[in-house]
């Protein structure tokens, strides 16, 4: 398929439009009874339960954020059904950005169990919408795996969450290039943990965490910024750009000075505004932490739309 063309007739659907639009989900079914990660493992189950209303509280401090400078749209919270992750919209599938028309979405064919139900949420959303609808034969959690370079280009991730496969069936379907990295470590599970594209050349990449090959496959369509483990544990890259702007989660203000998490989290920061000025970006904090219980991160609260951001112009 052909790289999609400036559109020429009036926008039907919010990927079309020449703004950035991105797909969120008020936290109404947010909650932490499954542990279907890592992160959660680690946390006590009587210490695990989120507040709900300083969810909302953090929530709404970064949609309407975003809502100042996008169109966000909201995913309806289906009523009698748990939806733990339903929040998490980053893994309910991905917008291919390169095909003709941009109305094509792939929904995702989910690894874990609790949130298998998405899939059809996420269905009679899209559809309602007028998109193309996709769903893999194959295991694959959305744009937290599958992330848009540029033209016909993306990156994804595969291994614990996602399959390999399913990147062969997109390649065949869509005429897409996918440069497939191999995700091992068990916190950082999703690709968005350790690849982090800011701009259309340049992309924050943990490299010890890939083998040299993959490394260099990706070398040929983006210039690497490395960022250290620490930093991609801390959550580095996992954040969103909303035009000339990093979004990224951070509690630090409620962290003991000097203590071993202060100093990763300050770390971070600091590593996250160097490479931001370098490139003329500026960065935004946000704290989620009653999202930290559920093993999340910025990333995982937003899904493009389309990737409209990436056009704006840096001093």
């Amino acid at each position: 398929m052909e790289v999609v063309p400036d559109m020429e007739l009036p926008p039907r659907n919010p990927t079309q439009l020449s703004r950035p639009s991105f797909l969120m989900n008020v936290p109404f079914s947010y909650a932490t009874k499954v542990a279907n990660n890592v992160w959660m493992e680690e946390i006590d189950a009587d210490k695990r339960d989120p507040d709900i209303n300083q969810a909302l509280i953090q929530f709404l401090n970064l949609y309407g954020f975003i809502a100042s400078e996008a169109v966000v749209y909201l995913l309806p919270t289906p009523q009698g059904e748990e939806l733990q992750d339903l929040t998490f919209t980053a893994n309910i599938g991905v917008m291919l950005e390169h095909v003709t028309g941009r109305n094509t979405v792939v929904l995702s064919n989910f690894t874990s169990e609790p949130r298998r139900g998405e899939t059809e949420v996420g269905r009679r959303f899209f559809k309602s919408m007028g998109y193309d609808v996709h769903v893999p034969q194959t295991k694959f959690e959305g744009e937290a795996d599958l992330k848009y370079l540029h033209d016909n280009v993306y990156v994804g991730g595969c291994g614990i969450r996602s399959q390999a496969e399913t990147y062969d069936w997109m390649r065949e379907k869509f005429g897409m290039v996918v440069i497939k990295m191999a995700m091992t470590d068990p916190y950082l599970y999703h690709l968005d943990c350790t690849v982090f594209p800011v701009t259309s050349d340049h992309a924050l990449v943990c490299t010890e965490m890939y083998d040299r090959s993959e490394l260099s496959e990706l070398e040929n369509y983006m210039d690497i910024i490395d960022v250290p483990s620490n930093a991609a544990f801390s959550g580095v890259c996992n954040s969103t750009r909303l035009n000339n702007t990093i979004l990224n989660a951070s509690h630090i203000q409620h962290l003991k000075a000097g203590t071993e998490e202060y100093n990763d989290e300050a770390s971070k920061n600091r590593l996250l505004e160097d490479i931001a000025a370098k490139l003329a970006f500026e960065v935004t904090y946000f704290n989620l932490s009653e999202y930290h219980k559920g093993g999340a991160l910025l990333s995982c609260m937003i899904m493009h739309l389309n990737h409209h951001s990436y056009s704006f112009r840096l001093l």
